[in-house]
């Protein structure tokens, strides 16, 4: 590899590094709000997971799934990175039923969702 090639990986390297270590983006109901109002580009973001940071102390997650014709049929579910029910309630989420594309179906699955953005799909 030569010289020039090497310090724009390293120079990467460091800036993950520095990255990973960084503490989570503390999220307001205005910020969920703003990023649920947001358009995406379903293209890029099917099936990626992206951490948005915390909300009450709670990490936030937003996921893409995708089915059978991509990237048409992907959706954005913001949910908290809890399983629905008890748990769900005590980070003070709701537990809500969202529609998943599954081959060429959808399944509906439970989510643990901040209360902010119930209902709102």
């Amino acid at each position: 590899m030569r010289p020039t090639r090497v310090r724009p990986l390293i120079l990467a390297a460091l800036a993950a590094a520095t990255t990973a270590g960084a503490a989570p983006r503390v999220l307001t109901d205005a910020d969920l709000l703003a990023y649920a109002a947001k358009p995406y580009d379903k293209a890029a973001m099917m099936f990626h997971r992206v951490t948005l940071g915390l909300h009450h102390g709670a990490p936030v997650v937003a996921e893409f799934p995708c089915s059978d014709i991509c990237p048409a049929y992907t959706v954005r579910i913001i949910h908290y990175d809890v399983g629905p029910g008890p748990a769900c309630a005590k980070v003070g989420g709701v537990t809500e039923t969202r529609t998943v594309p599954v081959s060429i179906a959808v399944t509906e699955q439970s989510f643990c969702v901040p209360a902010v953005l119930k209902g709102r799909r």
